[in-house]
C-alpha cells in the first residue's frame, strides 16, 4: 500500500500524487478537508476513480473546518497544551473533517493525522470513535518496522531514535483501536524515510518489505510555485519522492520481489 498525505495541501502537489498513482506505484492518498486545494482535489479525484482516498485529519496548522474562522494551533505543543487543559473539540472537529470529505462525494477508506497527531492518546481516542462512527476502518499505524542496511544507513540517527521512541507507545495505541475495532496494516513504513528517499532507498526498502500489509507512507508533488510559497519544510523532496515513486527500476523491484500493490478497498 503506497499511500501520500498531503492530498488537498496545494495544486503542485495535488497534481504530483495524481501522477504518482498514474504513472507511478502509488495506490492511495489522504485528502486535507482544510486545504487550501480541496476543491482541486476533488475535481482530480473524480477525474481518477483508480485512487483510493482517505482522510488526512489536521489538527494543527490551517483553519477549523467545523469553526472556519479559527485558527488551528500551530504546532504540536499547543495542540497538546489545548488537550490538557480541554479547550479542543477533538471529535467534533475530526467529523467536521469527515463530513466536508463525503459531502463532497468522495467515501474514505482509511484514517490518518497530519503531523501523526493520533499518537496523542486523546486524539487517538477521538480518531477510533471517529472511525466507528463514519465506519472507516482503517487507522494508521505510524511505526516503522526496523529498517536494515543501505535503507537504515541513509537516515539519520536522531530520526532513527526518534522511531524507536515512538515504539514506547505502541502497547497502547494498539489496546485503543482494538477496542474501538479500528484496524491496521501488519507493517508500516515512512517516518524515518520522509523527505529523504529516492529511487535507491525505495528499491532497498522493497527487498527488504516483510511478509504481511504495509504501508508505506510518501509525500510527492511538483515544486511549483504554490509549493514554494506554502509553509512545509517538504519541498523539493515531494519533487525527489515522485521520481522515485514513478522510476522504472522501483517497479522493476516490485518484480523482482513478488511484491502486489493494493488498496485500501481491496483489503
Amino acid at each position: 500500500m503506497v499511500n501520500a498525505d498531503d492530498f488537498g495541501f496545494t495544486p503542485d502537489v495535488n497534481a504530483g500524487i495524481v501522477e504518482a498513482h498514474t504513472r507511478g506505484i502509488l495506490t492511495a492518498t489522504t485528502l486535507m478537508a482544510n486545504g487550501e486545494a480541496f476543491d482541486d482535489a476533488i475535481r482530480l479525484a473524480r477525474a481518477t476513480p483508480t485512487l483510493d482516498i482517505g482522510c488526512h485529519i489536521v489538527l494543527i496548522s490551517g483553519c477549523s473546518v467545523m469553526e472556519p474562522e479559527r485558527a488551528l494551533p500551530s504546532t504540536v505543543g499547543e495542540l497538546l497544551a489545548a488537550l490538557a487543559l480541554g479547550r479542543r473539540r477533538v471529535y467534533d472537529e475530526m467529523a467536521a473533517q469527515v463530513r466536508r470529505i463525503l459531502d463532497a462525494g468522495i467515501q474514505p477508506t482509511h484514517l490518518d493525522t497530519h503531523k501523526h497527531t493520533h499518537l496523542a492518546p486523546p486524539v487517538l481516542e477521538a480518531l477510533a470513535r471517529v472511525s466507528e462512527t463514519f465506519r472507516i476502518p482503517w487507522v494508521r499505524r505510524p511505526f516503522d518496522f526496523p529498517l536494515t542496511g543501505g535503507v537504515a544507513a541513509s537516515v539519520p540517527w536522531t530520526r532513527r531514535a526518534a522511531s524507536r521512541g515512538l515504539g514506547l507507545l505502541r502497547r497502547r495505541f494498539h489496546d485503543i483501536l482494538e477496542r474501538h475495532h479500528c484496524r491496521t496494516t501488519e507493517h508500516f513504513a515512512g517516518f524515518q524515510m520522509t523527505g529523504r528517499f529516492r529511487a535507491a532507498e525505495l528499491v532497498r526498502l522493497l527487498r527488504h518489505l516483510p511478509v504481511g500489509v504495509t504501508e508505506f507512507m510518501c509525500h510527492p508533488g511538483h515544486l511549483g510555485t504554490d509549493l514554494r510559497r506554502a509553509r512545509t519544510r517538504l519541498k523539493q523532496s515531494r519533487a525527489e519522492e515522485l521520481a522515485a515513486l514513478t522510476a522504472p527500476e522501483v517497479r522493476q523491484a516490485l518484480r523482482e520481489n513478488a511484491i502486489e500493490l493494493v488498496c485500501y478497498r481491496d483489503l
